[in-house]
């Protein structure tokens, strides 16, 4: 046997003895789900979560298996990770939420990212390696795969995010036109979005209800409206928004203001939809053009050696 074999029989031999081990020997209850309620105040001093039903994640591994080979690997997985996707943890955040993840951290999102990315360098090193046998392609398939999977989530928050922003567009003239409604009939800025959200759905009424969510924490009315402003992906929404904080704050003519923006909106969505026609037209033609002109052209120039040397 070569060395390489001999080094990938002894590492399956390990994995097979330590799971052998993990069931055979019981592993020892970890003491951090004990002792985490009693650290809440400790933690929210520090500025740290105070959720006690979070887990640690090499305790949520289980087993000897987990916990021998779960931190190396974790943390492996997040220098990739963080090489791959360098945007601070900030900018992360707001666009898991602008694409409808709110519950997936940047951590979490850069462990995916790392796994997929070496999940595709390896079936790319091992297409190249047994079925075209080159170490060179071997080499270049890994390299690709790499690539490939570590944009591939990237590319899937890009398209959830355009998905949400263009039914946010659809949506928010009628919901403009409902707020002001209710606001015409002597309802506040809450009152009127608390009705809008108990009757309505779609993405507009989520970020709606994650407004009301953050006024039942505490957070006052204005903040909460510009919280919404700073995460919503469409700039539309984020001028709605705006303007139930100004209107709290200063209390303006929301009604009013509300159809004024809801006109508005409507303007640029026709301008866009007229734009967007324009460009399918032509992109419509270029087809026929490319068909049509060489027949044409064929056409024309077929009787052109007849005429001018005289030919029958």
């Amino acid at each position: 046997m070569t060395g390489p074999m001999l080094v990938m029989a002894a590492l399956a031999g390990a994995l097979v003895a330590a799971g052998i081990t993990g069931l055979v020997v019981r592993s020892t209850p970890r003491l951090a789900p004990r002792v985490r309620p009693y650290t809440i105040v400790a933690r929210a001093g520090l500025g740290r979560s105070a959720d006690v039903s979070s887990v640690d994640p090499v305790s949520a591994m289980g087993g000897t298996v987990g916990r021998l080979f779960g931190p190396p690997l974790q943390a492996l997985a997040g220098r990739i990770g963080r090489f791959v996707e360098r945007g601070s943890d900030d900018r992360l955040s707001l666009r898991l939420r602008q694409a409808g993840r709110p519950a997936m951290t940047p951590e979490q999102y850069r462990l995916r990212v790392a796994g997929q990315a070496a999940l595709f360098a390896i079936v790319g090193a091992v297409l190249g390696a047994v079925l075209l046998r080159s170490p060179p392609i071997m080499l270049a398939l890994a390299l690709c795969g790499f690539l490939y999977g570590s944009t591939r989530l990237r590319g899937r928050i890009e398209k959830s995010i355009t998905e949400r922003r263009d039914r946010i567009r659809l949506e928010l003239y009628t919901v403009n036109q409902l707020l002001a409604m209710h606001l015409r009939t002597g309802a506040g800025p809450v009152q009127a979005t608390q009705r809008v959200v108990d009757r309505g759905s779609g993405v507009v009424v989520e970020e709606l209800d994650g407004v009301l969510r953050s006024i039942r924490t505490g957070v006052s009315e204005p903040e909460a409206f510009h919280r919404a402003a700073e995460v919503t992906p469409e700039p539309g929404a984020a001028r709605t928004y705006k303007l139930f904080a100004a209107g709290a704050e200063r209390g303006v003519d929301l009604a009013s203001a509300l159809l004024a923006l809801s006109e508005d909106l409507r303007d640029r969505r026709r301008e866009e939809l007229r734009k967007t026609a324009t460009k399918r037209r032509a992109a419509m033609l270029l087809p026929t053009i490319a068909v049509l002109a060489p027949i044409m052209l064929l056409f024309i120039a077929a009787p052109l050696p007849s005429i001018i040397f005289g030919g029958k």
